[in-house]
């Protein structure tokens, strides 16, 4: 899964804010200053666009989380790649928030408390309430595995 796409959305208006000024500009620059000043604006525009929406859009696609059955993998990075994997036996306490504006939008901040000082947040997650929901219920089957020993019944 990425983050939801709330995240990246300021950075694509402003890319689409950047586009229609260079277009704006090309429009109704003067015939005495073309085309040297077309060349100008839209050095301008790109020099503007890759920092401002380029970036964080790649950034953004490149940047995944997975739950599986056993840990949970989280990736992120263009050119320098940085990973992190938990196991799911390590976690002790699963909960999310999200504010008013999260709630619209249907994301979340899921909080993994582990057994590190500093619990693990993952930001703008898509549907937080259902991810919370099956990672407890993983997390209850796997405490129960590791209480059973191979002998017990239940």
């Amino acid at each position: 899964m990425r983050t939801h796409w709330k995240r990246i959305f300021g950075h694509v208006l402003i890319g689409i804010v950047l586009l229609a000024a260079g277009i704006a500009g090309t429009i109704f620059m003067p015939a005495a200053a073309q085309p040297i000043g077309s060349y100008i604006v839209w050095g301008v525009v790109v020099i503007a666009f890759i920092p401002a929406t380029l970036s964080p859009v790649l950034k953004w696609l490149s940047s995944t989380f997975t739950i599986t059955d056993r840990r949970i993998i989280t990736r992120t990075g263009i050119l320098n790649k940085r990973g992190h994997d938990i196991p799911l036996s390590r976690i002790a306490n699963v909960s999310y928030e999200h504010s008013f504006i999260d709630r619209i939008f249907r994301c979340g901040t899921l909080i993994l408390q582990t057994s590190a000082e500093e619990p693990l947040r993952l930001d703008d997650i898509p549907r937080v309430e259902q991810v919370h929901v099956r990672m407890t219920e993983m997390l209850f089957s796997i405490h129960q595995q590791a209480g059973s020993q191979p002998g017990d019944r239940a």
